[in-house]
């Protein structure tokens, strides 16, 4: 039979009144007496009633977490992080990989608390009205929910520029294009962007896909470009492994003969066969900043519609300067 609060007011000789004050940790409670509440509470074995709590507050103490995919790296290393940062909350996170449509349904009879929605389109926003945050791109629609935005063209232009200060002119970006996915059409348009501004001709090629086979195969594409390129700039850690063993197989050495950088900010860059020099949002600051949105969110009623997050480009072995050879060819 659990243990109820009459129970340890009865051992605590106290009122029931009191030992629901000192489990809740009013101040109107004197510091003796709340600890010795607290410690028959412990030696009876009180477990609250967390049900009975959440239907006072009104609050479940829950967020929804609406995810297209846990099978690419870059998103379960996400998830793993956003998991961690709530560690450090009173909340908990449920997970959906499932449509839009029935991890609503799903998060409905959870009754969570708000929501986290990975945008790659608009489309994927769901009109209900629950608290949310969204990671995507904040483009120039107006949006009534809070957006955390990797700022991606602002990471295309940083890595553009690193490369052509080594040396590069003929730099390539290897990515998704010409799809609904938001985030992938502003890496592509901040890579454009980027070589406008310095002057160099667009070498992008399109892949069919972000996983890891996508990169691998579109390396002959990249090799027959007229103006062979001497670095080439990954959509994504996935497509940029796969580009990686290609150049491998084909006797490319990295960066001896060829540079790469790859989008993307989590710490597997670091044990690729060759440590990878990346461009992104360190993954756990991402999840940091995902976590305190929506709480904020949740907990207040102003809305901070659009939070731009700073690229960071970390140096390791697969970038650097263009050798004499590569030049000379």
């Amino acid at each position: 039979m659990s243990v109820t609060i009459k129970d340890i007011a009865k051992e605590a000789n106290v009122s029931y009144s009191t030992v629901s004050k000192a489990l809740n940790n009013s101040p109107l409670v004197k510091e003796v007496t709340k600890q010795k509440i607290l410690r028959v509470a412990k030696e009876m074995g009180y477990e609250p009633n967390l049900a009975a709590k959440q239907l006072v507050r009104k609050k479940t103490d829950v967020v929804g977490l609406i995810w297209p995919t846990i099978e690419r790296i870059v998103l379960a290393t996400l998830v793993t992080n956003i998991s961690k940062a709530f560690e450090s909350t009173r909340y908990s996170m449920i997970l959906s990989v499932d449509s839009a449509e029935t991890a609503i349904e799903t998060f409905k009879k959870f009754q969570v608390d708000g929501m986290i929605v990975f945008a790659e389109s608009e489309n994927m926003i769901p009109e209900e009205n629950i608290p949310l945050v969204a990671y995507g791109v904040s483009g120039k629609s107006e949006v009534t929910y809070p957006i955390i935005d990797a700022n991606h063209e602002q990471a295309m232009d940083q890595a553009v520029e690193y490369l052509y200060n080594l040396g590069h002119q003929n730099i390539a970006y290897v990515g998704l294009m010409n799809t609904d996915d938001a985030l992938q059409n502003e890496k592509v348009e901040g890579y454009k962007k980027a070589m406008r501004k310095i002057g160099l001709t667009d070498q992008s090629i399109a892949t069919n896909g972000l996983d890891w086979f996508d990169g691998y195969l579109a390396v002959d594409n990249v090799l027959h470009i007229e103006q062979r390129p001497t670095a080439i700039i990954g959509g994504s850690y996935d497509i940029s492994s796969g580009i990686l063993r290609a150049l491998q197989e084909k006797g490319i050495s990295v960066p001896e003969d060829l540079s790469l950088i790859s989008y993307d900010n989590i710490p597997q860059m670091e044990t690729t066969e060759i440590p990878m020099t990346c461009i992104g949002v360190p993954v756990d600051e991402l999840a940091e900043e995902i976590v305190h949105a929506i709480i904020e969110r949740v907990e207040s009623e102003e809305i901070n519609v659009v939070k731009k997050l700073n690229p960071t480009l970390t140096e390791r072995q697969s970038a650097g300067p263009v050798s004499e050879d590569v030049t000379s060819n």
